[in-house]
């Protein structure tokens, strides 16, 4: 099987099979992970350059061991240290970067839709990993992937995601993806965070009451705020943010069941989540991470075309 799109430019241009698609293969390349010997020639003599104009921990080095574990040549480019500082343009850097015969690009940039502009112009395949507000394809792959692995099955499911939408690329990908394999969603926030028309625009209900949202799901996929791209203040302090929607141990012992957390990290330890959560048996942030380098295994493989995956 192929998936429908020679790029991964967001969830919102998958259909359902190209996400079971990705899915399956992940679960493949997880097995190979827990192997003694992690890496496989799936991807021998094709060339990934790591294209990243914004910082990143998690991402980066998940792309860049998945890549290793495939093994893939990779080269990796961080603006700050580039002609990109000189000015050089994203075209110009990305054309010098092709002149080296690369076969697959992964970016993320600040700008909303740079990968969409970079797949029109050149012949390689594009990875999305985080374009300014819009989307984090892979992130919504991975905790698709994490949930799936733990509750059995996505559609049905009640996910909430709780904090930041109006500025979350990872929470308009993971609305996509989750409304596309039959789980239910709702968002939760305080309003000046959450995106006047959402309910209409994207499917999803909204609260800005935090119990009864916890107390409505089966999953809670919790973010960050992301004050580098407020240009406003948009609530009082982050005291008050973490009063009104901090997830504690006291708040989850008082609903009446066990739910599952997540995060996509970093997490702001004492604002969003406290540590008792963060670190508890409901949490499954850690087992996001390992999924992360076997999705993003999949979605490189497939995209390649390759025939070989797992050997």
């Amino acid at each position: 099987m192929q998936l429908s799109t020679r790029h991964l430019l967001g969830i919102k241009d998958l259909n359902p099979e190209d996400i079971s698609l990705i899915l399956s293969t992940a679960e493949q390349f997880k097995e190979v992970l827990q192997r003694p010997v992690k890496k496989v020639p799936s991807l021998r003599e094709v060339t990934i350059v790591n294209l990243f104009y914004e910082n990143s921990t998690r991402t980066r080095f998940s792309f860049e061991l998945a890549e290793k574990r495939l093994s893939a040549d990779t080269l990796n480019f961080a603006a700050s240290t580039s002609s990109a500082a000189k000015g050089e343009t994203l075209l110009d850097t990305v054309n010098n970067i092709l002149s080296m015969k690369v076969d697959m690009v992964v970016m993320r940039h600040s700008a909303s839709g740079a990968p969409h502009f970079l797949s029109q112009h050149i012949p390689a395949a594009i990875i999305n990993a985080g374009d300014g507000i819009n989307e984090h394809p892979t992130q919504a792959l991975l905790d698709a992937f994490s949930i799936q692995e733990k509750t059995g099955s996505l559609k049905g499911r009640k996910v909430a995601i709780i904090g930041d939408i109006m500025h979350s690329r990872v929470a308009q990908s993971n609305i996509f993806l989750l409304n596309k394999m039959g789980a239910e969603v709702t968002v939760c926030g305080p309003p000046t965070l959450i995106p006047k028309y959402i309910a209409q625009a994207l499917g999803v209900n909204v609260s800005y009451n935090l119990k009864e949202t916890l107390s409505w799901c089966d999953v809670a996929n919790v973010l960050r705020i992301q004050l580098e791209r407020q240009n406003q203040v948009l609530f009082s302090s982050l005291r008050e943010y973490s009063l009104a929607y901090g997830i504690n141990r006291r708040l989850l012992d008082s609903l009446q069941k066990e739910i599952v957390i997540m995060h996509p990290g970093p997490i702001n330890r004492g604002v969003e989540l406290d540590s008792d959560v963060a670190d508890s048996g409901q949490s499954i942030i850690l087992q996001q991470v390992e999924n992360g380098v076997a999705v993003r295994m999949a979605v490189l493989y497939l995209l390649s075309g390759r025939k070989t995956a797992g050997n």
